[in-house]
């Protein structure tokens, strides 16, 4: 059996795996994925050994961490997603992940497609989660996914190729665990191809990490990614960041932020961008803040009337804000914010 990291392995320097999960593991459950797909998405379940040549070609085939292998080997159940050439689904297809143990999703978007995935993680089970993601050329997915508050561990492991001209857009809203991982590896690897990551974590308890590596494979790419995080009580926020561009690779252009707000001393917030650059051409800027709201902003709106508290909750929300602006749906935009103020009104501000 391969051996889970622990603190030893500097990508899980803040998230002991081994040590959370104890020898119990991920459980022997086997977890599920159900998805309520729109017209244009086929979907065939991974547990039946005869599976279409798609299938075959893209499943387990895009580079994976030790967790990852772990899923790949041991999953029961998941599920794998197609739309076909030049297709645009317009209604979001709704996932939904629950159950104990492993499980593994693939989803493949042939050339011009587009879709819309509203991700939802049941909160009540250990899980291990690997995400298979195949863009075609000029493909576009946009990505929302909603991690509520948990009391176990989950983590989640999304591996994404785009093909040139192809976008990913994408939302991370997490709200704390026992130990909580998002780990996301994307591999730009055809020209023009863009990927745009955000997300926020707020964080009354708990721990919550995402670790994501972009990787530029091709001249003229691009990506963003923007994390904000609010710790209070005795949680601990995390965002390690890589971005690396190949030799040759010119004309890059990315951009990655992290900011979190600490609400107690007890709180933490762990913030680690990282640039590895093997090309001469580019523009690539990173940078991280940790500490507690300004202090003129406040001043500025307790001097015109309103309550410490208050001043402070609008404070909170502004500095999140743009983290899910850019979320395309107005609907999931709305789910997203509605889900954000309720857990903020968890927490001592």
């Amino acid at each position: 059996m391969t051996a889970l990291p622990t603190r030893r392995v500097e990508e899980w320097k803040y998230s002991d795996l081994a040590r959370a999960l104890g020898d119990a593991g991920f459980g022997d459950g086997a977890a599920k994925a159900v998805a309520t797909a729109p017209d244009g998405v086929e979907i065939v379940s991974l547990e039946n050994g005869n599976r279409p040549a798609w299938v075959a070609q893209h499943y387990g085939k895009l580079p994976a961490n030790v967790v990852s292998a772990v899923s790949l080997a041991k999953a029961q159940g998941g599920i794998a997603m197609r739309v076909r050439k030049n297709v645009a689904v317009v209604a979001p297809l709704v996932l939904n992940i629950s159950g104990e143990g492993h499980v593994r999703l693939l989803l493949v978007l042939e050339e011009g497609a587009s879709l819309t995935v509203s991700e939802h993680c049941d909160p009540a089970a250990t899980r291990n989660t690997g995400f298979e993601i195949v863009l075609g050329e000029n493909a576009r997915l946009d990505h929302v996914r909603l991690s509520p508050a948990s009391a176990v561990v989950q983590v989640e492991e999304i591996a994404l190729l785009a093909a040139a001209g192809a976008q990913y857009h994408s939302h991370f809203a997490s709200f704390g665990a026992k130990l909580s991982r998002l780990e996301i590896m994307i591999a730009l690897e055809g020209e023009k191809a863009e990927a745009h990551l955000s997300g926020v974590s707020v964080l009354a308890t708990g721990h919550a990490d995402i670790t994501t590596h972009v990787a530029h494979k091709i001249k003229d790419t691009h990506s963003t990614q923007l994390f904000k995080k609010v710790a209070g009580g005795k949680s601990r926020a995390i965002y390690q960041g890589k971005v690396s561009v190949a030799p040759g690779a010119d004309g890059v252009d990315s951009r990655q932020t992290a900011k979190a707000l600490l609400l107690s001393r007890e709180a933490e917030a762990d913030l680690k961008p990282e640039l590895e650059i093997l090309a001469d051409d580019v523009k690539c800027a990173h940078g991280a803040a940790v500490g507690d709201l300004d202090a003129d902003s406040l001043f500025y709106l307790r001097a015109r009337g309103l309550p410490e508290t208050e001043a402070r909750a609008l404070l909170i929300h502004a500095f999140l804000e743009d983290a899910f602006a850019g979320v395309a749906s107005d609907d999931l935009r709305e789910m997203v914010r509605g889900t954000v103020n309720n857990a903020l009104d968890g927490i001592a501000i």
